[in-house]
């Protein structure tokens, strides 16, 4: 365990069932679809020849949606119904029944700055939708502005924005709320990134790691 860490991360919703947003569409031409285990070698390459975590993560129930052009994947992105670990943040989401978790998502250098992420993460969305899905969450470093404005350009709606702090076992954690984000999406917000082990007042949580 490092002694110190420290993380500034950014969150988001959509509720398909609520409001769908506008259709993104990718400046390439590309293939939408949910791998399967057929397709784990593909997978596994984008994923850097990583093909035991891609069979560990299907086996486990995890769903992992992308984009193929002739063939190859270009970009993908899992999602998770029920509990997700978060090494960054060093704690464990849960999520209720109505609920998925969107995370792990990668575009192939030579296909960025086209458009893919936004789009896969846009069809993501209406395949939800189609699935009568409740509510979709994501994440990211809110320093990484090129994952940030592609979150957005999906349609997703910014929930709140935060910084995790640990020094040795003590840690804490700071919440800046989405003046647009809904006191439901904030609620459910922090029950989300609060850990078992923190306890919350307000907009800080704090506790021991253990």
């Amino acid at each position: 365990m490092k002694l110190r860490t420290v993380e500034y991360g950014t969150f988001w919703v959509s509720e398909p069932g609520f409001m769908l947003p506008a259709v993104y569409t990718a400046r390439v031409d590309a293939e939408f679809l949910e791998f399967s285990p057929a397709d784990e070698e593909g997978l596994s390459t984008a994923m850097d020849g990583d093909i035991e975590t891609v069979r560990q993560r299907m086996a486990s129930g995890r769903r992992c949606f992308g984009l193929k052009k002739n063939g190859l994947v270009i970009a993908y992105g899992w999602v998770t119904h029920g509990e997700e670990n978060v090494g960054e943040l060093e704690r464990q989401f849960n999520f209720k029944d109505h609920e998925l978790y969107i995370w792990d998502c990668r575009t192939i250098i030579p296909w960025r700055r086209m458009g893919c992420y936004s789009s896969l993460l846009n069809r993501i969305i209406y395949r939800m939708y189609e699935e009568q899905a409740g509510r979709l969450w994501i994440g990211a470093a809110s320093k990484n502005h090129p994952s940030v404005l592609g979150i957005e350009n999906a349609g997703f709606e910014h929930v709140v924005d935060l910084t995790y702090r640990r020094i040795y076992r003590l840690c804490a954690m700071w919440f800046k709320e989405s003046p647009a984000a809904s006191p439901t999406h904030v609620s459910a917000a922090y029950r989300i990134l609060t850990a078992k082990h923190e306890r919350r007042f307000g907009r800080f949580a704090v506790g021991w790691l253990q």
